[in-house]
Protein backbone atom coordinates (compact mmCIF):
# COMPACT_ATOMS: atom_id res chain seq x y z
CA UNK A 1 0.00 0.00 0.00
CA UNK A 2 1.68 3.11 -1.04
CA UNK A 3 2.28 5.73 1.80
CA UNK A 4 0.88 9.37 1.99
CA UNK A 5 4.14 11.49 1.66
CA UNK A 6 3.48 14.57 1.45
CA UNK A 7 -0.21 16.77 2.52
CA UNK A 8 -0.57 20.25 0.79
CA UNK A 9 -3.21 22.55 2.22
CA UNK A 10 -4.39 25.59 0.62
CA UNK A 11 -5.54 28.68 2.40
CA UNK A 12 -6.69 32.00 1.73
CA UNK A 13 -6.00 33.18 5.19
CA UNK A 14 -10.38 33.01 5.71
CA UNK A 15 -11.70 31.18 8.30
CA UNK A 16 -13.15 28.65 6.39
CA UNK A 17 -9.56 28.20 5.40
CA UNK A 18 -8.45 27.75 9.04
CA UNK A 19 -10.29 24.56 9.13
CA UNK A 20 -8.72 23.48 6.45
CA UNK A 21 -5.24 23.96 7.54
CA UNK A 22 -5.97 22.33 10.88
CA UNK A 23 -7.43 19.21 9.08
CA UNK A 24 -4.49 19.31 7.02
CA UNK A 25 -2.12 18.47 10.44
CA UNK A 26 -4.57 16.03 12.07
CA UNK A 27 -4.19 14.26 9.06
CA UNK A 28 -0.15 14.44 8.66
CA UNK A 29 -0.04 13.72 12.18
CA UNK A 30 -1.92 10.32 11.41
CA UNK A 31 -0.04 9.40 7.61
CA UNK A 32 3.42 10.48 8.79
CA UNK A 33 3.10 12.67 5.59
CA UNK A 34 5.29 15.65 5.20
CA UNK A 35 2.68 19.18 5.29
CA UNK A 36 3.01 22.29 3.12
CA UNK A 37 0.62 24.82 4.16
CA UNK A 38 0.25 27.38 0.37
CA UNK A 39 -1.04 30.54 0.05
CA UNK A 40 -1.45 32.07 -3.31
CA UNK A 41 -1.00 35.76 -3.36
CA UNK A 42 -3.64 37.30 -6.64
CA UNK A 43 -2.01 40.24 -8.05
CA UNK A 44 -4.55 40.24 -11.23
CA UNK A 45 -6.01 43.97 -9.50
CA UNK A 46 -2.47 45.12 -9.36
CA UNK A 47 -1.74 44.26 -12.88
CA UNK A 48 -4.41 47.49 -14.02
CA UNK A 49 -2.43 49.78 -12.13
CA UNK A 50 1.13 49.14 -13.15
CA UNK A 51 1.38 51.48 -15.87
CA UNK A 52 0.11 54.01 -13.63
CA UNK A 53 2.26 53.35 -10.74
CA UNK A 54 5.56 52.44 -12.45
CA UNK A 55 8.10 51.65 -10.45
CA UNK A 56 6.08 52.25 -7.37
CA UNK A 57 4.18 48.38 -8.47
CA UNK A 58 7.28 46.74 -7.45
CA UNK A 59 7.41 47.87 -3.26
CA UNK A 60 3.71 47.58 -3.64
CA UNK A 61 3.80 43.92 -4.46
CA UNK A 62 7.06 43.12 -2.05
CA UNK A 63 5.02 44.80 0.74
CA UNK A 64 1.68 42.63 -0.22
CA UNK A 65 3.82 39.58 -0.06
CA UNK A 66 5.45 40.45 3.58
CA UNK A 67 1.82 41.41 4.62
CA UNK A 68 0.78 37.54 3.35
CA UNK A 69 3.89 35.86 5.18
CA UNK A 70 2.79 37.63 8.26
CA UNK A 71 -1.10 36.78 8.14
CA UNK A 72 0.26 32.87 7.39
CA UNK A 73 2.61 32.78 9.84
CA UNK A 74 -0.15 34.18 12.37
CA UNK A 75 -3.05 31.78 11.02
CA UNK A 76 -0.48 29.01 11.81
CA UNK A 77 1.16 29.90 15.41
CA UNK A 78 -0.97 27.90 17.64
CA UNK A 79 0.84 25.21 18.29
CA UNK A 80 -2.52 23.10 19.96
CA UNK A 81 -3.42 22.73 15.76
CA UNK A 82 -0.16 21.30 15.30
CA UNK A 83 0.02 17.57 16.56
CA UNK A 84 3.65 17.86 16.74
CA UNK A 85 4.04 18.34 12.97
CA UNK A 86 6.02 20.89 11.56
CA UNK A 87 5.17 22.97 8.83
CA UNK A 88 6.68 24.21 5.59
CA UNK A 89 5.26 27.66 4.54
CA UNK A 90 4.57 29.14 1.05
CA UNK A 91 3.50 31.83 -0.58
CA UNK A 92 3.26 32.37 -4.05
CA UNK A 93 2.13 35.17 -6.50
CA UNK A 94 -0.57 34.30 -9.19
CA UNK A 95 -4.35 33.12 -10.27
CA UNK A 96 -4.87 30.52 -6.77
CA UNK A 97 -5.91 27.60 -9.48
CA UNK A 98 -3.06 27.80 -11.16
CA UNK A 99 -0.62 28.66 -8.50
CA UNK A 100 -1.73 25.63 -6.05
CA UNK A 101 -2.06 23.31 -8.83
CA UNK A 102 1.69 24.09 -10.10
CA UNK A 103 2.27 24.02 -6.68
CA UNK A 104 1.12 20.58 -6.14
CA UNK A 105 2.36 19.14 -8.99
CA UNK A 106 5.72 20.46 -8.12
CA UNK A 107 5.93 18.83 -4.61
CA UNK A 108 4.47 15.60 -6.15
CA UNK A 109 1.59 16.19 -3.11
CA UNK A 110 -0.24 12.70 -2.53
CA UNK A 111 -3.53 15.22 -1.23
CA UNK A 112 -4.59 18.60 -1.67
CA UNK A 113 -6.54 20.41 1.59
CA UNK A 114 -8.71 22.87 0.75
CA UNK A 115 -11.77 24.96 2.77
CA UNK A 116 -15.28 25.27 1.67
CA UNK A 117 -16.98 28.09 1.87
CA UNK A 118 -19.69 27.29 4.32
CA UNK A 119 -22.34 24.77 4.37
CA UNK A 120 -23.54 25.30 0.74
CA UNK A 121 -20.27 26.55 -0.95
CA UNK A 122 -21.12 25.12 -4.40
CA UNK A 123 -24.70 25.38 -4.66
CA UNK A 124 -24.51 28.95 -5.56
CA UNK A 125 -20.98 29.33 -6.87
CA UNK A 126 -20.04 26.45 -8.08
CA UNK A 127 -18.21 27.55 -11.20
CA UNK A 128 -17.07 30.33 -9.77
CA UNK A 129 -15.03 29.38 -6.79
CA UNK A 130 -11.26 28.26 -6.55
CA UNK A 131 -12.28 25.05 -4.48
CA UNK A 132 -14.57 24.20 -7.66
CA UNK A 133 -11.97 24.94 -10.39
CA UNK A 134 -9.80 23.07 -8.14
CA UNK A 135 -12.35 19.97 -8.02
CA UNK A 136 -12.72 20.15 -11.84
CA UNK A 137 -9.22 20.28 -12.83
CA UNK A 138 -7.56 17.80 -10.49
CA UNK A 139 -6.85 14.58 -11.94
CA UNK A 140 -3.56 13.65 -10.76
CA UNK A 141 -4.62 13.65 -6.65
CA UNK A 142 -7.49 13.61 -4.24
CA UNK A 143 -9.12 16.68 -2.97
CA UNK A 144 -10.31 16.95 0.34
CA UNK A 145 -13.08 19.60 0.56
CA UNK A 146 -12.88 21.27 4.43
CA UNK A 147 -16.25 21.85 5.64
CA UNK A 148 -16.20 22.03 9.23
CA UNK A 149 -13.78 22.64 11.78
CA UNK A 150 -11.76 19.66 13.30
CA UNK A 151 -12.60 18.58 16.73
CA UNK A 152 -10.81 14.92 16.50
CA UNK A 153 -9.98 12.76 13.52
CA UNK A 154 -12.53 11.35 11.20
CA UNK A 155 -14.42 8.37 13.23
CA UNK A 156 -16.90 7.18 10.41
CA UNK A 157 -16.64 7.40 6.52
CA UNK A 158 -19.45 7.34 4.58
CA UNK A 159 -17.66 5.52 1.62
CA UNK A 160 -20.37 5.25 -1.88
CA UNK A 161 -18.81 2.99 -4.20
CA UNK A 162 -20.18 2.01 -7.56
CA UNK A 163 -17.54 -0.84 -7.79
CA UNK A 164 -15.69 1.02 -10.68
CA UNK A 165 -11.43 1.39 -9.84
CA UNK A 166 -12.09 4.41 -8.24
CA UNK A 167 -13.81 2.47 -5.38
CA UNK A 168 -10.69 0.05 -4.66
CA UNK A 169 -8.44 3.38 -4.28
CA UNK A 170 -11.23 5.23 -2.34
CA UNK A 171 -10.94 2.09 0.32
CA UNK A 172 -7.45 2.13 0.31
CA UNK A 173 -6.78 5.82 0.82
CA UNK A 174 -9.02 5.68 3.69
CA UNK A 175 -7.05 3.15 5.40
CA UNK A 176 -3.54 5.24 4.78
CA UNK A 177 -5.37 8.94 6.09
CA UNK A 178 -7.80 7.75 8.59
CA UNK A 179 -6.36 3.98 10.07
CA UNK A 180 -8.48 4.55 13.19
CA UNK A 181 -12.00 5.40 11.32
CA UNK A 182 -15.00 3.08 11.12
CA UNK A 183 -15.84 2.95 7.23
CA UNK A 184 -19.18 2.60 6.03
CA UNK A 185 -19.53 1.06 2.37
CA UNK A 186 -22.43 1.59 0.34
CA UNK A 187 -23.73 0.61 -3.22
CA UNK A 188 -26.89 2.49 -4.43
CA UNK A 189 -28.68 -0.02 -6.59
CA UNK A 190 -31.69 0.45 -8.99
CA UNK A 191 -33.98 -1.87 -11.27
CA UNK A 192 -33.07 -1.01 -15.13
CA UNK A 193 -36.55 0.05 -16.11
CA UNK A 194 -38.55 -0.82 -13.32
CA UNK A 195 -41.21 1.38 -14.23
CA UNK A 196 -41.56 -0.27 -17.32
CA UNK A 197 -41.51 -3.57 -15.87
CA UNK A 198 -44.64 -2.79 -13.59
CA UNK A 199 -46.09 -1.20 -16.86
CA UNK A 200 -45.76 -3.82 -19.13
CA UNK A 201 -47.05 -5.97 -16.66
CA UNK A 202 -44.58 -7.80 -14.73
CA UNK A 203 -45.69 -9.08 -11.07
CA UNK A 204 -44.75 -7.24 -8.59
CA UNK A 205 -43.45 -10.02 -6.58
CA UNK A 206 -41.03 -10.55 -9.42
CA UNK A 207 -40.06 -7.43 -9.04
CA UNK A 208 -39.09 -7.94 -5.37
CA UNK A 209 -37.01 -10.99 -6.21
CA UNK A 210 -35.07 -9.08 -8.61
CA UNK A 211 -34.32 -6.30 -6.21
CA UNK A 212 -33.61 -9.18 -3.52
CA UNK A 213 -31.03 -10.85 -5.74
CA UNK A 214 -29.27 -7.05 -6.57
CA UNK A 215 -29.07 -6.59 -3.30
CA UNK A 216 -26.86 -9.99 -2.46
CA UNK A 217 -24.69 -9.31 -5.42
CA UNK A 218 -24.38 -5.93 -4.17
CA UNK A 219 -23.71 -7.29 -0.42
CA UNK A 220 -21.11 -9.99 -1.67
CA UNK A 221 -19.34 -7.26 -3.67
CA UNK A 222 -18.71 -4.96 -1.23
CA UNK A 223 -17.36 -7.50 1.30
CA UNK A 224 -14.89 -8.66 -1.52
CA UNK A 225 -14.16 -5.21 -2.20
CA UNK A 226 -13.38 -4.52 1.64
CA UNK A 227 -10.97 -7.99 2.29
CA UNK A 228 -9.32 -6.69 -0.98
CA UNK A 229 -8.18 -3.39 0.20
CA UNK A 230 -7.48 -5.31 3.20
CA UNK A 231 -10.21 -3.50 5.67
CA UNK A 232 -10.60 -5.86 8.81
CA UNK A 233 -14.40 -7.41 8.80
CA UNK A 234 -14.94 -5.38 12.59
CA UNK A 235 -13.52 -2.23 10.77
CA UNK A 236 -16.59 -1.33 8.16
CA UNK A 237 -19.87 -1.84 7.96
CA UNK A 238 -21.77 -2.37 4.77
CA UNK A 239 -25.32 -1.00 3.31
CA UNK A 240 -27.13 -1.57 -0.19
CA UNK A 241 -30.13 0.89 -0.21
CA UNK A 242 -32.50 1.44 -3.25
CA UNK A 243 -33.10 4.46 -4.94
CA UNK A 244 -31.39 7.57 -6.08
CA UNK A 245 -27.47 7.58 -5.20
CA UNK A 246 -27.15 11.42 -4.19
CA UNK A 247 -30.84 11.62 -2.28
CA UNK A 248 -29.37 8.45 -0.49
CA UNK A 249 -25.76 9.25 0.06
CA UNK A 250 -27.26 12.73 1.52
CA UNK A 251 -29.85 10.74 3.75
CA UNK A 252 -27.03 8.05 4.84
CA UNK A 253 -24.74 10.68 5.87
CA UNK A 254 -27.38 12.15 8.54
CA UNK A 255 -28.82 8.91 9.79
CA UNK A 256 -25.02 7.10 10.38
CA UNK A 257 -23.37 10.59 11.50
CA UNK A 258 -20.57 9.99 8.96
CA UNK A 259 -18.03 13.36 9.13
CA UNK A 260 -16.32 12.49 6.01
CA UNK A 261 -17.86 11.38 2.25
CA UNK A 262 -15.29 9.81 0.16
CA UNK A 263 -16.52 10.12 -3.63
CA UNK A 264 -15.37 9.43 -6.95
CA UNK A 265 -15.07 12.13 -9.43
CA UNK A 266 -16.89 11.15 -12.55
CA UNK A 267 -17.71 12.56 -15.89
CA UNK A 268 -17.73 11.53 -19.31
CA UNK A 269 -14.03 12.69 -21.80
CA UNK A 270 -15.90 15.97 -22.91
CA UNK A 271 -17.03 16.89 -19.19
CA UNK A 272 -14.80 15.98 -16.97
CA UNK A 273 -12.90 19.61 -17.47
CA UNK A 274 -16.32 21.44 -17.20
CA UNK A 275 -18.31 19.69 -14.50
CA UNK A 276 -17.98 17.12 -12.21
CA UNK A 277 -20.63 14.17 -12.28
CA UNK A 278 -24.43 14.79 -11.41
CA UNK A 279 -23.88 12.89 -8.27
CA UNK A 280 -20.48 14.50 -6.95
CA UNK A 281 -22.06 17.50 -7.28
CA UNK A 282 -24.89 17.34 -5.70
CA UNK A 283 -23.22 15.79 -2.43
CA UNK A 284 -20.59 18.61 -2.35
CA UNK A 285 -23.43 21.13 -2.34
CA UNK A 286 -25.81 19.00 -0.10
CA UNK A 287 -23.74 17.01 2.53
CA UNK A 288 -23.13 18.87 5.79
CA UNK A 289 -19.83 16.83 6.46
CA UNK A 290 -16.28 17.05 4.50
CA UNK A 291 -15.80 15.45 1.23
CA UNK A 292 -12.93 13.60 -0.13
CA UNK A 293 -12.97 13.46 -3.84
CA UNK A 294 -10.91 10.76 -5.59
CA UNK A 295 -10.10 11.03 -9.26
CA UNK A 296 -9.99 8.09 -11.21
CA UNK A 297 -7.03 6.13 -10.86
CA UNK A 298 -6.73 5.90 -14.84
CA UNK A 299 -7.13 9.59 -15.28
CA UNK A 300 -4.27 9.70 -12.61
CA UNK A 301 -1.49 7.48 -14.12
CA UNK A 302 -2.43 9.56 -17.62
CA UNK A 303 -1.44 12.64 -15.55
CA UNK A 304 1.59 11.48 -14.15
CA UNK A 305 2.67 10.56 -18.43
Amino acid sequence: MTPIRHILAATDLSPPARHAVNRGFQLAAASGARYTVLHALHLGPLDTLRGLLGDGSAQITQGLEAEAREALAGQLADPAHHQGVAASQQVRCGSPTDVITANADAVDADLLVVGARGEAFLRHALLGSTASRLLRKSTARPVLMVKLAPQQPYRRVLVPVDFSPASAEALRLARRLMPGAHLILMHVFHVPFEGRLSYAGVDEAAIHTYRRRRREDALQHLHALAAGAGVAPGCYSVLVPHGDPAQQIIAHEHEHDADLILIGKHGTELTEELLLGSVTRRVLSESRSDVLVIPDPRRAENAHL
